[in-house]
């Protein structure tokens, strides 16, 4: 099992390596693509979204469509690397600096690091 020093000691190399992850993501774009080939019809390439709280739908070529399918991907990638960050943060944040007096002490779950 690793110490609690050498764990904080990772934690810098991990975030840095999360940084230069995020700047190698290529293009990004929120919403879904949906491949709706029908039988004997033309093929239909739906976009959706949702803007102010309602989904819009736009109809793209199979060249759009695969370009934002790519997109997309991208943009689920960005926001899981994203969250990793967030809870090294945190981590680091309860682990290295002073906390007030607490009567328990607080959970992974309540301090967001699962």
């Amino acid at each position: 099992m690793a110490s609690a020093s050498s764990i904080r000691f990772v934690r810098p190399q991990e975030y840095a390596r999360l940084c230069a992850q995020l700047a190698q993501t290529g293009w990004i774009s929120e919403g879904s693509v949906q491949d709706r080939r029908a039988s004997g019809g033309s093929p239909s390439y739906p976009w959706t979204r949702k803007v102010k709280g309602k989904t819009v739908c736009v109809a793209l070529s199979k060249e759009q469509y695969d370009w934002l399918k790519q997109a997309i991907a991208n943009w689920r990638a960005v926001q899981r690397t994203l969250r990793h960050m967030q809870r090294l943060s945190r981590a680091e944040l309860f682990e290295s600096l002073p906390q007030p007096k607490r009567r328990k002490r607080l959970g992974k779950k309540v301090l967001g690091l699962v």
